[in-house]
Protein backbone atom coordinates (compact mmCIF):
# COMPACT_ATOMS: atom_id res chain seq x y z
CA UNK A 1 0.00 0.00 0.00
CA UNK A 2 1.26 3.30 -1.12
CA UNK A 3 1.42 5.06 2.48
CA UNK A 4 2.36 8.49 1.21
CA UNK A 5 -1.42 9.30 1.32
CA UNK A 6 -1.29 9.69 4.67
CA UNK A 7 1.01 12.61 3.90
CA UNK A 8 -1.89 14.91 2.98
CA UNK A 9 -3.74 16.70 5.31
CA UNK A 10 -6.78 15.95 3.92
CA UNK A 11 -6.36 12.25 3.76
CA UNK A 12 -5.51 12.57 7.48
CA UNK A 13 -8.29 14.55 8.74
CA UNK A 14 -10.48 12.20 6.48
CA UNK A 15 -9.03 9.16 8.34
CA UNK A 16 -9.55 10.63 11.66
CA UNK A 17 -13.40 11.63 11.03
CA UNK A 18 -13.56 7.82 9.98
CA UNK A 19 -11.94 7.08 13.09
CA UNK A 20 -14.41 8.96 15.29
CA UNK A 21 -17.24 8.96 13.48
CA UNK A 22 -17.38 5.28 13.17
CA UNK A 23 -17.22 4.34 16.63
CA UNK A 24 -20.13 7.24 17.71
CA UNK A 25 -22.20 5.77 14.97
CA UNK A 26 -21.75 1.85 15.54
CA UNK A 27 -22.18 2.62 19.48
CA UNK A 28 -25.92 4.76 18.63
CA UNK A 29 -26.40 1.90 16.36
CA UNK A 30 -26.14 -0.73 19.07
CA UNK A 31 -29.07 0.95 20.96
CA UNK A 32 -30.99 0.74 17.32
CA UNK A 33 -30.43 -2.58 16.78
CA UNK A 34 -31.13 -3.70 20.23
CA UNK A 35 -33.91 -2.13 20.90
CA UNK A 36 -35.47 -3.12 17.38
CA UNK A 37 -36.19 0.46 16.31
CA UNK A 38 -34.13 1.01 13.19
CA UNK A 39 -36.61 3.44 11.74
CA UNK A 40 -35.64 5.80 14.21
CA UNK A 41 -32.28 5.95 12.88
CA UNK A 42 -33.59 6.42 9.74
CA UNK A 43 -36.18 9.20 10.96
CA UNK A 44 -33.34 11.19 12.98
CA UNK A 45 -31.10 10.85 9.85
CA UNK A 46 -33.55 12.53 7.14
CA UNK A 47 -34.38 14.96 10.13
CA UNK A 48 -30.69 16.63 10.16
CA UNK A 49 -30.99 16.43 6.56
CA UNK A 50 -34.09 19.11 6.89
CA UNK A 51 -32.56 20.61 9.52
CA UNK A 52 -29.45 21.38 7.63
CA UNK A 53 -31.52 21.95 4.09
CA UNK A 54 -33.18 24.31 6.48
CA UNK A 55 -30.11 26.50 7.55
CA UNK A 56 -28.47 26.87 3.63
CA UNK A 57 -31.93 27.71 2.59
CA UNK A 58 -32.22 30.47 5.07
CA UNK A 59 -28.90 30.76 5.56
CA UNK A 60 -27.33 30.27 8.95
CA UNK A 61 -25.26 27.47 9.96
CA UNK A 62 -26.86 24.39 8.23
CA UNK A 63 -25.08 22.18 11.59
CA UNK A 64 -27.20 24.35 13.95
CA UNK A 65 -30.44 24.08 11.67
CA UNK A 66 -29.80 19.99 11.75
CA UNK A 67 -28.87 20.14 15.51
CA UNK A 68 -32.67 21.69 15.71
CA UNK A 69 -34.94 19.73 13.79
CA UNK A 70 -32.93 16.82 15.07
CA UNK A 71 -33.98 17.42 19.05
CA UNK A 72 -37.45 18.36 17.86
CA UNK A 73 -37.72 15.17 16.29
CA UNK A 74 -36.30 13.39 19.05
CA UNK A 75 -38.88 15.64 21.21
CA UNK A 76 -41.82 13.72 19.46
CA UNK A 77 -40.66 10.50 18.65
CA UNK A 78 -40.40 9.79 22.50
CA UNK A 79 -43.72 10.60 23.38
CA UNK A 80 -45.25 8.81 20.22
CA UNK A 81 -43.20 5.48 21.15
CA UNK A 82 -44.20 5.57 24.91
CA UNK A 83 -47.96 6.39 24.13
CA UNK A 84 -48.82 6.29 20.85
CA UNK A 85 -51.47 2.93 21.01
CA UNK A 86 -49.94 1.68 17.52
CA UNK A 87 -47.14 -0.08 17.09
CA UNK A 88 -44.08 2.62 17.56
CA UNK A 89 -42.63 1.77 14.13
CA UNK A 90 -46.19 3.38 12.78
CA UNK A 91 -45.90 6.73 14.41
CA UNK A 92 -42.40 7.34 13.74
CA UNK A 93 -42.65 5.87 10.44
CA UNK A 94 -45.12 9.43 9.85
CA UNK A 95 -42.36 11.36 11.71
CA UNK A 96 -39.90 10.49 8.92
CA UNK A 97 -42.53 10.98 6.06
CA UNK A 98 -42.86 14.50 7.36
CA UNK A 99 -39.12 14.87 7.59
CA UNK A 100 -38.64 14.13 4.29
CA UNK A 101 -41.31 15.66 2.89
CA UNK A 102 -39.25 18.93 4.82
CA UNK A 103 -36.51 18.19 3.40
CA UNK A 104 -37.47 18.50 -0.15
CA UNK A 105 -39.33 21.14 0.22
CA UNK A 106 -36.39 22.93 1.77
CA UNK A 107 -34.27 22.02 -1.36
CA UNK A 108 -36.79 23.26 -3.54
CA UNK A 109 -36.81 26.32 -1.80
CA UNK A 110 -32.87 27.01 -2.12
CA UNK A 111 -31.67 29.16 -4.98
CA UNK A 112 -30.96 27.71 -8.09
CA UNK A 113 -27.46 26.22 -6.95
CA UNK A 114 -27.96 23.01 -5.08
CA UNK A 115 -24.57 22.38 -4.70
CA UNK A 116 -24.59 22.88 -0.94
CA UNK A 117 -27.84 20.48 -1.11
CA UNK A 118 -25.74 18.24 -2.69
CA UNK A 119 -22.82 18.00 -0.64
CA UNK A 120 -25.30 17.52 2.44
CA UNK A 121 -27.23 14.43 0.63
CA UNK A 122 -23.56 12.72 -0.15
CA UNK A 123 -21.22 13.97 2.07
CA UNK A 124 -17.95 14.53 1.81
CA UNK A 125 -15.12 13.43 4.76
CA UNK A 126 -12.13 14.18 2.23
CA UNK A 127 -13.31 17.95 2.76
CA UNK A 128 -13.35 17.63 7.02
CA UNK A 129 -11.37 20.76 8.36
CA UNK A 130 -9.64 20.26 12.12
CA UNK A 131 -12.48 22.02 13.56
CA UNK A 132 -14.93 19.23 11.88
CA UNK A 133 -12.65 16.61 13.22
CA UNK A 134 -12.31 17.96 17.21
CA UNK A 135 -16.38 18.18 16.48
CA UNK A 136 -16.69 14.27 15.81
CA UNK A 137 -13.57 13.94 18.67
CA UNK A 138 -16.10 15.27 21.51
CA UNK A 139 -19.24 13.89 20.11
CA UNK A 140 -17.62 10.36 20.24
CA UNK A 141 -16.10 10.88 23.47
CA UNK A 142 -19.47 11.96 25.16
CA UNK A 143 -20.96 9.12 23.72
CA UNK A 144 -18.92 6.59 25.03
CA UNK A 145 -18.34 8.29 27.81
CA UNK A 146 -21.39 8.24 28.91
CA UNK A 147 -22.17 4.52 27.97
CA UNK A 148 -19.85 4.01 30.15
CA UNK A 149 -21.08 5.66 33.12
CA UNK A 150 -24.88 4.81 32.53
CA UNK A 151 -23.90 1.31 31.22
CA UNK A 152 -26.13 -0.82 33.71
CA UNK A 153 -29.53 1.88 33.23
CA UNK A 154 -28.59 1.73 29.61
CA UNK A 155 -28.81 -2.01 29.86
CA UNK A 156 -31.75 -2.26 31.69
CA UNK A 157 -33.95 0.11 29.36
CA UNK A 158 -32.83 -1.53 26.47
CA UNK A 159 -33.48 -5.16 27.26
CA UNK A 160 -36.67 -4.50 29.32
CA UNK A 161 -38.45 -0.87 29.93
CA UNK A 162 -41.20 -1.34 32.32
CA UNK A 163 -38.75 -3.69 34.48
CA UNK A 164 -36.19 -1.06 34.58
CA UNK A 165 -38.71 1.58 35.93
CA UNK A 166 -40.19 -1.03 38.21
CA UNK A 167 -36.97 -1.01 40.08
CA UNK A 168 -36.30 2.48 39.79
CA UNK A 169 -34.49 3.16 36.41
CA UNK A 170 -35.59 6.49 35.21
CA UNK A 171 -35.92 4.29 31.70
CA UNK A 172 -37.91 7.25 30.06
CA UNK A 173 -34.78 9.50 30.55
CA UNK A 174 -32.22 7.16 29.78
CA UNK A 175 -34.39 6.56 26.41
CA UNK A 176 -34.57 9.88 25.60
CA UNK A 177 -31.08 10.71 26.31
CA UNK A 178 -30.72 8.22 23.47
CA UNK A 179 -32.72 9.66 21.34
CA UNK A 180 -30.81 12.67 21.81
CA UNK A 181 -27.19 10.93 21.20
CA UNK A 182 -28.60 9.91 18.33
CA UNK A 183 -29.49 13.35 16.79
CA UNK A 184 -25.84 14.76 17.59
CA UNK A 185 -24.11 12.31 16.60
CA UNK A 186 -26.07 11.85 13.11
CA UNK A 187 -25.71 16.36 13.03
CA UNK A 188 -21.91 16.29 13.06
CA UNK A 189 -21.60 12.98 11.11
CA UNK A 190 -23.79 14.65 8.62
CA UNK A 191 -20.89 16.56 6.31
CA UNK A 192 -18.82 13.51 6.28
CA UNK A 193 -21.00 10.76 5.19
CA UNK A 194 -24.36 12.85 4.41
CA UNK A 195 -28.00 12.48 5.02
CA UNK A 196 -29.07 9.61 2.56
CA UNK A 197 -26.17 7.68 3.83
CA UNK A 198 -25.37 8.26 7.25
CA UNK A 199 -28.14 5.51 8.50
CA UNK A 200 -26.34 2.77 6.87
CA UNK A 201 -23.24 3.62 8.52
CA UNK A 202 -25.51 3.68 12.06
CA UNK A 203 -27.34 0.44 11.46
CA UNK A 204 -24.61 -1.85 9.55
CA UNK A 205 -21.61 -1.94 11.81
CA UNK A 206 -24.16 -2.96 15.21
CA UNK A 207 -26.21 -5.62 13.13
CA UNK A 208 -22.64 -7.33 12.35
CA UNK A 209 -21.58 -7.43 15.51
CA UNK A 210 -25.25 -8.85 17.13
CA UNK A 211 -24.02 -11.88 14.52
CA UNK A 212 -21.47 -12.33 16.95
CA UNK A 213 -22.07 -12.31 20.29
CA UNK A 214 -24.68 -12.21 23.35
CA UNK A 215 -23.17 -9.97 25.66
CA UNK A 216 -23.92 -6.35 25.21
CA UNK A 217 -20.23 -5.00 26.32
CA UNK A 218 -18.38 -6.94 23.35
CA UNK A 219 -21.56 -5.95 20.88
CA UNK A 220 -20.20 -2.19 21.60
CA UNK A 221 -16.53 -3.31 21.07
CA UNK A 222 -17.16 -5.39 17.85
CA UNK A 223 -19.33 -2.54 16.39
CA UNK A 224 -16.99 0.15 16.76
CA UNK A 225 -14.26 -1.97 15.13
CA UNK A 226 -16.32 -2.40 12.09
CA UNK A 227 -17.62 0.97 12.24
CA UNK A 228 -13.75 2.20 12.04
CA UNK A 229 -13.06 -0.71 9.85
CA UNK A 230 -15.83 0.17 7.12
CA UNK A 231 -14.54 3.92 7.42
CA UNK A 232 -10.63 3.57 6.83
CA UNK A 233 -11.21 0.70 4.11
CA UNK A 234 -13.93 2.89 1.93
CA UNK A 235 -11.59 5.90 2.58
CA UNK A 236 -8.64 3.39 0.66
CA UNK A 237 -11.09 2.38 -2.08
CA UNK A 238 -12.14 5.47 -2.28
CA UNK A 239 -8.64 7.29 -2.71
CA UNK A 240 -7.62 4.58 -5.16
CA UNK A 241 -10.15 3.69 -7.26
CA UNK A 242 -11.25 7.87 -7.70
CA UNK A 243 -15.02 7.18 -6.11
CA UNK A 244 -17.27 8.38 -3.99
CA UNK A 245 -15.94 7.99 -0.74
CA UNK A 246 -19.49 8.56 1.55
CA UNK A 247 -21.04 5.80 -1.08
CA UNK A 248 -17.97 3.89 -0.80
CA UNK A 249 -17.36 3.56 3.35
CA UNK A 250 -21.51 2.79 2.94
CA UNK A 251 -20.92 -0.18 0.82
CA UNK A 252 -18.05 -1.34 3.18
CA UNK A 253 -20.25 -1.58 5.57
CA UNK A 254 -22.60 -3.11 3.95
CA UNK A 255 -20.96 -5.91 2.68
CA UNK A 256 -18.67 -6.04 5.85
CA UNK A 257 -22.60 -7.29 7.64
CA UNK A 258 -23.33 -9.47 4.60
CA UNK A 259 -20.23 -11.44 5.40
CA UNK A 260 -21.03 -11.42 9.37
CA UNK A 261 -24.19 -13.21 8.29
CA UNK A 262 -22.40 -15.46 6.34
CA UNK A 263 -20.09 -16.18 9.26
CA UNK A 264 -22.66 -16.00 12.29
CA UNK A 265 -22.33 -18.57 15.31
CA UNK A 266 -25.82 -17.44 15.80
CA UNK A 267 -27.09 -18.42 12.35
CA UNK A 268 -26.03 -22.14 12.20
CA UNK A 269 -26.83 -22.63 15.64
CA UNK A 270 -30.38 -21.28 14.62
CA UNK A 271 -30.38 -24.05 11.39
CA UNK A 272 -29.18 -26.79 13.63
CA UNK A 273 -31.89 -25.91 16.33
CA UNK A 274 -34.22 -25.78 12.94
CA UNK A 275 -33.20 -29.17 12.18
CA UNK A 276 -33.14 -30.71 15.05
CA UNK A 277 -36.80 -29.30 15.66
CA UNK A 278 -37.60 -30.60 12.15
CA UNK A 279 -36.55 -34.10 13.34
CA UNK A 280 -38.33 -34.39 16.52
CA UNK A 281 -41.67 -33.08 14.78
CA UNK A 282 -40.73 -36.20 12.23
CA UNK A 283 -40.71 -38.86 15.04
Amino acid sequence: MDLSIFGYQFMQNAFLAAFFGGIACATIGVFVVLMHMPFIGVCMAHAAFAGALLGAWLDFNPLLGAFAISIMAAAIIGPLADRGEMNPETSIGAIFSLMLGLAFLFMGLMPVTKSVALELMWGSILTNTRNDIILLGIVAVVVVGLVLMFYKEIQATVFHRDMALSVGIPASLVFYGILFLTGATITVSLSSIGGLLIFSLILNPAAAAYQFTYSMKRMFLLAAAFGVTSGWIGLLFSYFFNIPSGATIVITSSLIFIISIILSPKRKVKKWQDEHTAEVVRD
